[in-house]
């Protein structure tokens, strides 16, 4: 986490790096001199702030997904264990208590699941599956949902800064045509291509680790759904054992009254 932290103003600072580097000339003769990165990030006007907007939106998504997208989010073992163990001794409402004292993917599903069995006149195991997997499919597309917004903006990130860019080749191309000097017209749409292209660097370096990023979360995301499912396959299991091996267990009692 400390590492990633600093990833997006690295990338902004390549990104500032190697478009100072692709036209020097120009850059001194805007300002007789090297630029900075905070001068490079100015020439982009009103799309470097939309860029920033975004790889700040980005950097808060992925911060939500690393505290959400894990196994102690998605299914604490300590509640797996606890609702497992309280359905094995015949104790629904102390499962369901735990599940609301805890509340996530896990007990949401477990909680629909006891709802069915106590619902339920005479609970099955495809009726009882089928209310666990209705929960669990929309457990399922809210985790999925959580690492779409990174997609989004790494698919939206591009767009904007080729946006800045003809944006900027247009300014450069209308100011050639303008009252500069034939010898200085050169120079101006040099200057001018060479910072609107600073927004398409930049547009780039938010895509790509967002991208990346995306397609790790959507593995996570997967991962997590596979193991909420054995798990719920597990509870269903327990509950319907439970639910029939009570009244044996009560005939029990009543035979040694």
């Amino acid at each position: 986490m400390k590492h990633l932290r600093n990833a997006l103003p690295i990338f902004f600072a390549c990104a500032a790096a190697a478009a100072a580097q692709t036209s020097p000339e120009a850059a001194g003769v805007a300002s007789g001199g090297a630029r900075t990165v905070a001068d490079l990030f100015r020439s982009c006007g009103w799309i470097g702030w939309v860029l920033a907007a975004m790889s700040v939106f980005a950097f808060a998504d992925m911060c939500y997904l690393f505290a959400t997208l894990r196994r102690g989010a998605v299914a604490p073992r300590a509640v797996v264990n606890d609702v497992m163990d309280n359905v094995s001794a015949g104790a629904l409402d102390a499962a369901r208590k735990v599940c609301d004292y805890r509340p996530g993917p896990f007990s949401f599903i477990a909680m629909a699941a006891i709802d069915a069995v106590r619902g339920l006149p005479s609970p099955d195991v495809a009726s009882v599956t089928s209310v666990a997997e209705g929960e669990g499919a929309r457990q399922a597309a809210k985790l999925q949902s959580r690492a779409q917004w990174l997609l989004d903006v790494a698919a939206l990130a591009p767009m904007v800064g080729m946006l800045g860019t003809v944006l900027g080749m247009f300014e450069a191309f209308r100011a050639v045509g303008g009252e500069y000097a034939v010898a200085a017209k050169p120079v101006v749409l040099a200057q001018g291509v060479s910072f609107a292209l600073v927004t398409t660097v930049g547009g780039l370096f938010v895509a790509i680790p967002c991208m990346a990023l995306y397609a790790w979360f959507r593995r996570q995301a997967a991962r997590q759904t596979a193991t909420l499912e054995a798990l719920a396959t597990d509870l269903v299991i327990a509950l319907l054992s439970a639910r029939r091996g009570a009244p044996a267990a009560a005939a029990g009692r009543e035979s040694v009254r």
